[in-house]
């Protein structure tokens, strides 16, 4: 039965009206897997050899020590991005198959994305430099398998609690005491990591508690979606009872108001929306990464993570406009919509939360003035020039969200084309050049200055720039409204 579920996949692939596309994407992210796999590969080497001959000591305690740091990111991406593929599995109900043989076979399927099984290439090859520089097979094939297993049973987790925003909030708070409690050396939270990973080498036996744990969670996810395995139940969208609701004093701005008015809304009501406001706050701490690696610390990578931090809503948002709106876009198009006033509301509304962002992001001045200063650059950059940029490409975004739909937080389908690859020129190489070479030949000062101008510029020709990027949606109109229509 497996093996007609794969045969079904692969002539999927090969069917419809974008299978051009579709193979394309596919090559594509088969070159992006492929590049992970040896960069995770090389990363195991410098682990290992750094540790044990800079640090002089021994990899696999260094390692033990900060995997549950790994543990918990692995965790948080999979909740961020892993999915249920409903979609696939909804024809199967109305088959004659055994329903537990589609539960499981949808539990095997999440397995089977890169991000479930990256960490193992990491695991094997470092577990491979282990065994061959003298350390017990035993105790390396039992690690292997004890932090395989907590790794994968994430999926289990992120399953059950996916649809539990106020779970996840809550573990994320529980997260942050810790940490700080880890910061602060009240509780030594990697030295407890150090010692539980660590025996599953010296004590194999130990292996057996989290096999054992997520042969548990696998029942117990089993039996949770199996519960719920109904088309009009578990697998249908959810909607929820509509709220009549407005900011009055929006309304006193015309066509724009109301365009923003109701993006609000939107981003209020809907689960994919409210996974963006999420996702460009958890953007504002992007900066603390500066503290993880040196090479971050360089003017243009700083200028690199000031563009995220004040602009992680214009790149979550603005790049996705009006894909948000592909419900209900051709229906808009053939209304007398003033088109320049619909790309403003969009404009405005994410410089207001990018004003926000560069507020929010005061905290970096503990850090030195040098970088605050540099992240306020960005986001006089990200008002001027970014915000247009970003709804510029949104104009070749053709891919339809679907707001009820239980998809994940950072997108439906891959919103990545190649004119919008280009667009990252301006967007991201032009200030970190400008900025590191400003500030290589002249010093800080300058470099600020010369970001600020830029964005200064872009704010002071906006309306020129509009009636182009206007003039290209216009131009993208009717395939945009082609590809909304096929999906």
């Amino acid at each position: 039965m497996f093996k007609r579920f794969l045969k079904l996949e692969w002539k999927s692939f090969f069917r419809g009206s974008s299978v051009g596309i579709n193979l394309a994407m596919k090559i594509l992210r088969i070159v992006g897997i492929c590049f992970f796999v040896l960069w995770l590969a090389m990363m195991s080497f410098i682990a290992y050899f750094y540790v044990q001959e800079e640090m002089n000591e021994d990899p696999l305690k260094i390692i033990s020590r900060f995997l549950i740091i790994g543990w918990l990111i692995d965790l948080v991406f999979k909740y961020m991005i892993q999915q249920i593929p409903t979609q696939n599995i909804k024809p199967f109900l109305t088959q004659n198959i055994p329903k537990k043989v589609v539960v499981n076979y949808t539990l095997i399927k999440t397995f089977l994305t890169p991000l479930s099984w990256f960490n193992s290439i990491f695991l094997v090859t470092f577990c491979g430099i282990l065994v061959f520089n003298g350390y017990g097979f035993l105790g390396v094939f039992t690690w292997f398998i004890g932090v395989s297993s907590l790794f994968y049973l994430n999926n289990f987790i992120n399953l059950l609690f996916n649809d539990k925003e106020s779970v996840a909030i809550g573990v994320g708070i529980f997260v942050a005491v810790f940490a700080a409690l880890n910061y602060y050396e009240i509780v030594p939270i990697l030295s407890y990591s150090e010692k539980l990973f660590y025996n599953l080498y010296e004590r194999p036996y130990f292996a057996v508690v989290p096999v054992v744990l997520f042969l548990g969670l696998w029942k117990i996810t089993f039996n949770y979606i199996r519960k719920g395995f109904y088309l009009d139940e578990g697998l249908e969208a959810k909607k929820e009872i509509g709220k009549t609701e407005n900011i009055a004093f929006l309304n006193k701005y015309g066509a724009i108001g109301t365009f923003i008015n109701n993006d609000i809304k939107m981003l209020k009501r809907n689960k994919v929306t409210k996974g963006v406001v999420i996702g460009s706050f958890m953007f504002v701490f992007y900066g603390l990464l500066m503290f993880s690696n040196k090479y971050y610390q360089t003017p243009a990578a700083l200028m690199f993570m000031g563009l995220f931090v004040t602009g992680g809503f214009q790149f979550t948002f603005g790049g996705r406009v009006p894909a948000f709106d592909s419900a209900y876009y051709p229906l808009m198009m053939t209304l007398n919509v003033p088109y320049k006033e619909y790309i403003k509301g969009k404009w405005w509304l994410m410089n207001i939360v990018t004003v926000f962002s560069i507020v929010l992001a005061l905290f970096y001045v503990y850090f030195g003035w040098d970088v605050y200063l540099a992240f306020f650059a960005a986001g006089i950059y990200n008002i001027g020039v970014n915000s247009q940029f970003t709804l510029l490409s949104g104009a070749y975004n053709k891919n339809l969200i679907d707001l009820n739909s239980k998809e994940k937080r950072v997108g439906q389908k891959n919103t990545f084309t190649f004119k919008t690859i280009i667009l990252m020129v301006p967007k991201m190489l032009l200030p970190m050049a400008v900025y590191g070479i400003f500030f290589y030949f002249f010093g800080i000062t300058a470099a600020v200055t010369s970001i600020a101008v830029l964005g200064l510029l872009g704010f002071i020709f906006r309306e020129k720039i509009f009636d182009i990027i206007i003039k290209v949606y216009k131009t993208e109109k009717y395939s945009t409204i082609e590809a909304f229509k096929k999906d």
